[in-house]
């Protein structure tokens, strides 16, 4: 398949650009695979599709406040810096702009969010393929104590905020109540709907919560270049996967139960692992490069909460995969479920409304 067949046209006021008052009154579009029909709904009820029995797994990653802005040591430019991925203490590979101003050997002085220099820097010790830099970082034991001091919530670049002091309010909105392990660089969104009353609702109805970890990066959310789909090479990205996660998996599909992720790197951890283990899921951690499209077969997801996607991104080529599995039929129906959507004036992309594909 070709990257250009997941195009669709979105106005752009459909793009969200804050969160609903309160992360559970968000709206819900629900699309039935077998009959194609669709019902538009609201986020809380999500309790009227599951049943006691099934189990539910979100991804509990936690976002790092990843974005900070520097200084060149020796003109005096700006630099922003997206932190994507830790190689050691103080090692980190990121993406830097403007990337043609840090040559290898460049110092950057960290700023704090107000823009005054700090006695933190860094120097620019290599550049991949991708144009990424790997930086480290002196004046400080470990940058990741002062992340929540110099750093900002990394919103994505169709979120708009004028200014780093506008990011009070996503400090809190922009991570899922259930966050624990940080290390994401974007939040997994689909969660975000959730509140802690809502989920205990769900464990009263007799619905397993459980939890995979999957720290968002440039796997998620790097666009498609190619223009075949099988010559895009996903980044790797690293997950974690419990005992009890597994066995309330196992267990569940070893008695015909529903496995509901939330979220397409729910989804990506779970097949992820079965397909290293024959179908099983077997609890351990370890760095999955997964590309999910269509047509693609799932052995442990059975039904799919999730947000709207960019065109050409590779989660929704994935929701596209899941709208027919072993099929290639599933690009047009989710298409035209986002069409509907876009008719319907649902609120796209992180702080958009969501979606539930049974």
């Amino acid at each position: 398949m070709r990257a250009a067949e997941f195009d669709f046209f979105l106005p752009p006021e459909l793009i969200a650009q804050a969160p609903v008052p309160e992360r559970d009154q968000s709206r819900l579009l629900v699309l039935q695979r077998d009959t194609r029909q669709i019902a538009h709904r609201g986020f809380r009820d999500f309790l009227d599709y599951l049943r006691r029995g099934d189990v539910l797994v979100l991804n509990d990653s936690r976002v790092i406040p990843a974005r900070l802005r520097g200084i060149n040591a020796r003109s005096g430019g700006q630099f922003e810096i997206l932190l994507l991925e830790e190689n050691a203490v103080n090692d980190w590979w990121v993406m830097l702009r403007p990337g043609k101003r840090a040559r290898v050997g460049a110092e950057i002085i960290l700023c704090d969010p107000d823009g005054i220099p700090t006695p933190v820097r860094a120097r620019v010790l290599d550049i991949n393929a991708e144009g990424h830099r790997r930086l480290e970082f002196s004046g400080v034991p470990n940058l990741r104590e002062l992340l929540d001091t110099l750093g900002e919530i990394p919103l994505p670049p169709y979120i708009t905020r004028a200014h780093p002091n506008e990011l009070t309010a996503d400090k809190i909105r922009y991570q899922t109540v259930y966050a624990a392990s940080a290390g994401s660089v974007a939040a997994p969104t689909a969660g975000l709907h959730f509140t802690e009353a809502l989920l205990a609702e769900i464990r009263a109805r007799g619905v397993r919560v459980c939890f995979v970890t999957l720290h968002v990066g440039l796997g998620t959310f790097a666009p498609v270049k190619a223009e075949i789909l099988a010559d895009h090479t996903m980044h790797g990205e690293r997950y974690e996967l419990g005992q009890e996660t597994a066995r309330l998996v196992n267990e569940a599909k070893a008695n015909n139960r529903r496995i509901v992720a939330v979220g397409t790197t729910s989804v990506r951890v779970l097949e992820s692992v079965a397909a290293q283990n024959q179908g099983r899921i077997v609890p351990g951690a370890g760095r999955t490069k997964i590309f999910i499209y269509p047509p693609r077969a799932f052995q442990i997801v059975d039904a799919l909460l999730t947000n709207f996607h960019l065109p050409r991104s590779t989660l929704l080529m994935l929701v596209s995969a899941f709208a027919a599995p072993n099929e290639i039929q599933g690009r047009e129906l989710m298409l035209a479920a986002y069409a509907e959507a876009v008719r319907e004036r649902y609120r796209f992309f992180s702080y958009g409304d969501a979606m539930l594909i049974l």
